[in-house]
């Protein structure tokens, strides 16, 4: 059977899960009677509840006699790490863009590895049929990106087709019959070549490592695509290093191939094929599989640095160990050495005492997963506000500049332009109308000055606008961004918080937190009106009396507290306050709850 191997790729929402499910359905691995679900790639609970794609995920339809392995890449930049390596294992990519946006800062990201790979890209503009589509001037753009990215020559003469994934039909003209997905598989045959690795099935088998999972039954999974030979269920191969260094020798318990959206045990694996194999206890993610006689392993796909760092320490709270059963520092430690197993684009690294851990990643939306998937496990955390890595480089300090590109109405552009370019340093790259009444800014902005700022942009947009942001460059560092400008109302007293206490207290302030909540000593309960910090009681209640007067009995309305998802209260934080995450709640704190500490801490930093 003849084989090809392609990634879909496009920004956060384009359409490209719903895509998948349509080449699924068409070409005919569902049964008549099967119930079908929508976004069937987005398996993760939170994939389904955050409408993006985390994981990169294999899949293979079959289409007149050829197999075609398809990659659900993730979109986010913050994923990039399964971007890269994913990459490397397919012969063609689907560029997915909507016809309304065009190219966006997350297309840029994924598409640049692409073209460095030499990959020849197939462009889908998808959406065309809403209102606001503008195909035409996708594609322009879509030459323009490719150009920018130095594109070759073969490359820049791709060709193009016009869909509607959700209605499940692509065409190469505009005005066709909008039928089907016929002419787009069509497409995917012609113009990918076949896996080069073909030629090379009489050599001894060689394949690299490109994502690690689990079963429970089978244990640790590798999954990549045979580069060299054949490999038989029950082989004894060894696994080796970037380097060639040997870590074991190991027998294939299973090979698993993809069938649709199931993995099939097969017998034999051979080169181009992408599969999944059972067996190894050591090897992981950019380690070489091969047959004892090879030498050298194979070069792996160097992985960009991480760009931020966040420390996860154990929950030292008042409250903690009331939700969660996994407190203990060796028991985060174990968890998070996990993840830095099978997910490259994190470091974990152990801090001075053991007591917490500094991980560095992508961004912030790729740590609030992680820490989101350990609330779930039933972990409790405290967590710091996300810190900027630098580097140096002769002698000089650098800082990676992240690229903002941001839709607004009109009438907003001006603040948030204020906003990047004057607090946070930016600098502005384009501005222009992106039509129906909207602007799309586009600047270079410090990621210090980043962080945090989301939930305000959406106050100053109203939330109407829209914000991406992707790792540009590194750049010399910039000079102090001011923080949060507010202080935070602090809880004074241990106990459950008052309705009348609060009321009482709503002029000095927003608050996060309602009644009948447990609060402590050092726990933050809002924001204060003014920028300095104040301690509160949140526990006064009412003084009772003997004497009843006009009003004394009436009902206490509160203002509805502000809840911070896990994402935002991270974001919130200032360096001396931490996020307590439990499975059950999320808690802002002081990092030294007793106030003659938090006295000289600030002391000290005061110098």
């Amino acid at each position: 059977m003849e084989l090809r191997n392609i990634a879909i790729i496009a920004h956060v929402d384009h359409g490209k899960t719903t895509l998948v499910d349509e080449l699924l359905k068409q070409s005919g691995i569902y049964r008549d009677n099967e119930a079908t679900t929508e976004r069937a790639m987005d398996s993760n609970d939170l994939e389904r509840e955050r409408g993006i794609t985390i994981f990169a995920k294999p899949t293979s339809v079959e289409w007149k006699g050829t197999r075609i392995n398809i990659v659900d890449t993730p979109g986010h930049a913050d994923f990039g790490g399964e971007v890269e390596r994913i990459l490397s294992m397919v012969d063609g990519v689907v560029l997915l863009v909507d016809a309304a946006e065009g190219p966006m800062p997350q297309t840029k990201f994924v598409t640049q590895k692409a073209l460095k790979l030499g990959l020849r890209p197939i462009v889908v503009v998808n959406k065309v049929d809403k209102p606001d589509g503008e195909p035409d001037r996708a594609l322009d753009e879509c030459f323009d990106l490719f150009a920018s990215l130095d594109a070759t020559d073969e490359q820049l003469d791709f060709p193009s087709m016009y869909a509607s994934g959700r209605s499940g039909w692509a065409d190469m003209e505009l005005d066709g019959p909008r039928k089907d997905l016929s002419a787009l598989f069509d497409l995917i045959i012609d113009h990918v070549p076949a896996p080069a690795q073909i030629a090379n099935r009489e050599q001894p088998f060689t394949m690299l490592a490109t994502t690690l999972g689990g079963d429970p039954f089978l244990g640790r999974l590798l999954t990549g695509r045979v580069e060299t030979g054949t490999l038989k269920a029950g082989q004894t191969i060894k696994s080796m290093t970037r380097e060639g260094a040997l870590i074991e020798n190991f027998r294939v318990t299973k090979i698993l191939a993809f069938r649709g959206l199931e993995q099939t045990a097969i017998d034999v694996a051979e080169a181009g094929d992408i599969v999944s194999i059972a067996g190894m206890a050591k090897a992981t993610v950019a380690d070489t599989l091969a047959d004892p006689a090879v030498v050298d392993a194979i070069p792996a796909q160097p992985i960009d640095p991480p760009t931020i760092t966040v420390t996860f320490g154990i929950n030292d709270s008042p409250l903690a160990g009331r939700d969660g059963k996994k407190v203990q520092s060796r028991v985060i430690r174990d968890r998070l050495m996990k993840e830095a197993e099978s997910n490259v684009a994190i470091k974990v690294n152990d801090t001075p005492g053991g007591e917490a851990f500094e991980v560095a990643g992508r961004g912030e939306l790729q740590m609030g997963v992680l820490i989101e998937n350990m609330r779930r496990e039933g972990f409790e955390l405290s967590i710091s506000r996300p810190q900027v890595l630098f580097q140096e480089v002769d002698g000089q300090r650098m800082e990676p500049i992240e690229e903002a590109t941001i839709d607004v109405d009109d009438e907003y552009s001006g603040v948030v332009i204020e906003k990047l370019t004057g607090h946070r340093k930016g600098e502005l790259v384009e501005m222009k109308q992106a039509g129906a009444g909207k602007t799309r800014i586009v600047a270079h902005v410090p990621a210090r000055g980043l962080i945090g700022y989301h939930g305000e942009f959406l106050t100053d947009t109203r939330g109407t606008g829209v914000l991406n942001r992707v790792f540009h460059d590194w750049a010399p560092f910039k000079g102090a961004i001011p923080g949060r400008r507010a202080g935070v109302l602090i809880s004074m007293e241990n106990g459950v918080s008052v309705s009348y206490a609060i009321f009482n207290l709503e002029d000095r302030g927003k608050f996060f937190i309602g009644a009948q909540e447990d609060v402590y000593q050092g726990m933050i309960l809002g924001e204060h009106s003014r920028e300095n910090d104040l301690e509160v009681n949140p526990l006064k209640g009412k003084k009772l009396t003997n004497v009843r007067a006009s009003g004394t009995d009436e009902a206490v309305r509160l203002t509805t507290p502000i809840k911070l998802s896990l994402e935002e209260a991270i974001a919130y934080i200032d360096n001396d306050e931490l996020v307590e995450v439990t499975p059950n709640a999320i808690r802002l704190r002081k990092r030294y709850l007793d106030p003659h500490e938090r006295k000289r801490h600030a002391k000290s930093q005061q110098g």
